[in-house]
Protein backbone atom coordinates (compact mmCIF):
# COMPACT_ATOMS: atom_id res chain seq x y z
CA UNK A 1 0.00 0.00 0.00
CA UNK A 2 0.89 3.34 -0.18
CA UNK A 3 3.09 4.63 2.06
CA UNK A 4 1.58 7.92 4.10
CA UNK A 5 3.96 11.10 5.63
CA UNK A 6 2.57 12.40 8.40
CA UNK A 7 3.76 16.26 8.94
CA UNK A 8 4.38 17.13 12.68
CA UNK A 9 2.12 15.45 15.50
CA UNK A 10 -0.75 13.11 14.69
CA UNK A 11 -4.05 13.98 15.61
CA UNK A 12 -7.41 11.66 16.20
CA UNK A 13 -8.83 14.20 12.99
CA UNK A 14 -5.34 13.80 10.80
CA UNK A 15 -5.33 10.12 11.00
CA UNK A 16 -9.33 9.69 10.17
CA UNK A 17 -8.49 12.06 7.31
CA UNK A 18 -5.48 10.31 5.91
CA UNK A 19 -7.35 6.51 6.34
CA UNK A 20 -9.82 8.36 4.20
CA UNK A 21 -7.92 9.91 1.86
CA UNK A 22 -5.58 6.61 1.73
CA UNK A 23 -6.17 3.74 -0.23
CA UNK A 24 -6.73 1.58 2.81
CA UNK A 25 -10.47 1.25 2.18
CA UNK A 26 -10.18 -0.19 -1.37
CA UNK A 27 -6.84 -1.76 -1.09
CA UNK A 28 -7.78 -3.55 2.27
CA UNK A 29 -10.42 -5.50 0.58
CA UNK A 30 -8.48 -6.07 -2.30
CA UNK A 31 -5.56 -7.42 -0.69
CA UNK A 32 -6.73 -10.08 1.64
CA UNK A 33 -10.57 -10.24 0.73
CA UNK A 34 -13.81 -9.01 2.11
CA UNK A 35 -12.71 -10.05 5.69
CA UNK A 36 -9.63 -8.39 6.41
CA UNK A 37 -8.80 -7.29 9.51
CA UNK A 38 -6.86 -3.79 10.35
CA UNK A 39 -4.11 -3.65 12.54
CA UNK A 40 -2.82 -0.55 14.67
CA UNK A 41 -1.58 0.25 18.18
CA UNK A 42 -3.71 1.72 20.86
CA UNK A 43 -2.05 4.90 21.51
CA UNK A 44 -4.78 7.49 22.20
CA UNK A 45 -5.20 8.88 18.33
CA UNK A 46 -6.15 5.29 17.29
CA UNK A 47 -8.40 4.68 19.88
CA UNK A 48 -10.21 7.76 19.66
CA UNK A 49 -14.50 7.71 19.45
CA UNK A 50 -13.74 9.08 16.06
CA UNK A 51 -11.49 7.21 15.11
CA UNK A 52 -14.00 3.57 16.48
CA UNK A 53 -17.23 5.59 14.36
CA UNK A 54 -14.93 5.66 11.21
CA UNK A 55 -13.94 1.73 11.30
CA UNK A 56 -17.14 1.11 12.51
CA UNK A 57 -18.98 4.01 9.61
CA UNK A 58 -16.59 2.40 6.90
CA UNK A 59 -17.45 -1.93 8.23
CA UNK A 60 -13.35 -2.16 8.83
CA UNK A 61 -12.99 -4.89 11.16
CA UNK A 62 -9.95 -3.86 14.20
CA UNK A 63 -7.85 -6.14 15.50
CA UNK A 64 -8.18 -6.43 19.13
CA UNK A 65 -4.54 -5.61 20.50
CA UNK A 66 -3.30 -5.69 23.45
CA UNK A 67 -1.69 -2.42 24.96
CA UNK A 68 2.15 -1.59 24.78
CA UNK A 69 2.58 -4.88 22.14
CA UNK A 70 4.94 -3.26 19.37
CA UNK A 71 6.41 -7.12 18.92
CA UNK A 72 3.27 -8.01 17.69
CA UNK A 73 2.90 -5.49 15.21
CA UNK A 74 4.61 -7.13 11.78
CA UNK A 75 4.91 -3.58 10.60
CA UNK A 76 7.68 -2.80 13.25
CA UNK A 77 9.82 -5.40 11.47
CA UNK A 78 9.66 -3.77 8.56
CA UNK A 79 10.19 -0.43 9.77
CA UNK A 80 13.56 -1.90 11.40
CA UNK A 81 14.33 -3.18 7.64
CA UNK A 82 13.55 -0.16 6.10
CA UNK A 83 16.15 1.85 8.71
CA UNK A 84 18.96 -0.54 8.08
CA UNK A 85 18.24 -0.19 4.43
CA UNK A 86 18.29 3.49 4.39
CA UNK A 87 21.52 3.72 6.41
CA UNK A 88 23.10 0.26 4.65
CA UNK A 89 27.09 1.41 4.87
CA UNK A 90 27.31 4.02 6.93
CA UNK A 91 25.14 6.51 4.86
CA UNK A 92 24.17 9.87 5.51
CA UNK A 93 21.42 11.65 4.09
CA UNK A 94 21.98 15.60 4.05
CA UNK A 95 18.47 16.90 3.78
CA UNK A 96 15.15 15.76 4.87
CA UNK A 97 14.21 15.44 1.07
CA UNK A 98 17.04 13.41 0.46
CA UNK A 99 15.90 10.91 3.51
CA UNK A 100 11.86 11.08 2.45
CA UNK A 101 13.36 10.15 -1.66
CA UNK A 102 15.28 7.17 0.59
CA UNK A 103 12.54 6.29 2.48
CA UNK A 104 10.02 5.79 -0.52
CA UNK A 105 12.56 4.25 -2.53
CA UNK A 106 12.85 1.59 0.66
CA UNK A 107 9.33 1.75 0.75
CA UNK A 108 8.86 0.59 -2.91
CA UNK A 109 11.62 -2.31 -2.78
CA UNK A 110 10.21 -3.82 0.22
CA UNK A 111 10.98 -7.59 -0.76
CA UNK A 112 7.32 -9.46 -0.85
CA UNK A 113 9.32 -12.64 0.97
CA UNK A 114 9.31 -10.41 3.96
CA UNK A 115 6.32 -9.32 4.18
CA UNK A 116 4.84 -12.82 3.68
CA UNK A 117 6.87 -13.97 6.26
CA UNK A 118 6.16 -11.65 8.84
CA UNK A 119 2.69 -12.11 8.19
CA UNK A 120 2.56 -15.99 8.39
CA UNK A 121 4.58 -15.18 11.63
CA UNK A 122 1.28 -13.63 13.39
CA UNK A 123 -1.48 -16.22 12.65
Amino acid sequence: MELQVVQGRQTTTGYVEMLHWSSLLTEGPLLCGDDWVFQQDNTAVHNARLMRNFFQENNVALLDYPVCSPDLNPIENVWGWMAREVYKNGRQLQTVDALREAIFTTWSNVPTSLLETLASLNF
